[in-house]
C-alpha cells in the first residue's frame, strides 16, 4: 500500500536500477501523530521480523515493547536521550531490540547475532512502511540503563530502539528538526560495490 509518506520517497529519490517501491518509500521520519495502531498492525510488524533469515535459522532477535499510555510506557520513555525523547513522545509503540549472542544448539558464540537482527529490523520496517506505519530506528538511548531496567541478561546484546507510529505534520516538529524532515539520499553504488577487491 503506497500512503503520502512514502509516495515522497519515491518522488525524491532516484535508483540507478529498478527496485520494489516498497524499499524506495522506506524512511524515517520524525514526525509522529500520537494515533494508536491496533495489535493486529503491530504484531503483523514482529510477524515479518520473525521470517527473516539467519545463520543456521538460530533466530537470535527478541523484541521488548511499550505502547503509549500503558505502565511499560515511562521505563521504555526514559531509556532514550533528550533529542529523541522531543519526537518520539508522539509515537505509539517503543521497541527494543536486543539478541541472543549464542547459538541455541550449541551455546557457542554466534558471529552473525547483531548482522542477523539487523535484518529482522529491517523485515519489520518494510512491512511497516508498506502499511503506512512509520518505523524509526533509534541508537541515542542508554544502553547500559536499557539492560538493567528491562531485566536483559548478559547473555543478550541489546541493538537498538524503534519509534513506531503513524506520520503526524512536519510543523508539529521542533522547528529545528523540520528542515530534516525529508527523505535521505543514499551514496552511489560506485562508492559501495568492488569487482575483484576492495577499493577505498
Amino acid at each position: 500500500m503506497e500512503t503520502t509518506y512514502t509516495k515522497k520517497a519515491q518522488k525524491q529519490r532516484k535508483t540507478n536500477y529498478p527496485i520494489n517501491n516498497v524499499i524506495l518509500g522506506r524512511w524515517s521520519p520524525r514526525a509522529l501523530s500520537g494515533e494508536k495502531i491496533s495489535d493486529e498492525e503491530l504484531f503483523s510488524l514482529f510477524e515479518a521480523a520473525r521470517w527473516a533469515p539467519s545463520s543456521y535459522n538460530n533466530q537470535p532477535w527478541r523484541f521488548l515493547y511499550a505502547k503509549q499510555n500503558s505502565k511499560h510506557w515511562d521505563k521504555f520513555f526514559n531509556l532514550m536521550v533528550e533529542f529523541n525523547q522531543g519526537w518520539a513522545k508522539n509515537a505509539a509503540v517503543l521497541v527494543v531490540a536486543i539478541s541472543k549472542k549464542n547459538f541455541e544448539h550449541n551455546e557457542k558464540p554466534s558471529r552473525t547475532h547483531s548482522f542477523d537482527t539487523g535484518a529482522a529490523w529491517q523485515n519489520l520496517a518494510l512491512e511497516a512502511s508498506s502499511r503506512g506505519i512509520v518505523a524509526h530506528g533509534m541508537e541515542g538511548f542508554d544502553y547500559e540503563k536499557t539492560r538493567v531496567s528491562l531485566n536483559i541478561p548478559e547473555g543478550y546484546n541489546v541493538e537498538m530502539m524503534i519509534a513506531i507510529g503513524k506520520e503526524g505534520k512536519k510543523d508539529d516538529l521542533p522547528e529545528d528538526l523540520q528542515k530534516n524532515e525529508v527523505p535521505s539520499q543514499r551514496k552511489p553504488l560506485k562508492d559501495i560495490v568492488f569487482e575483484g577487491h576492495f577499493r577505498l
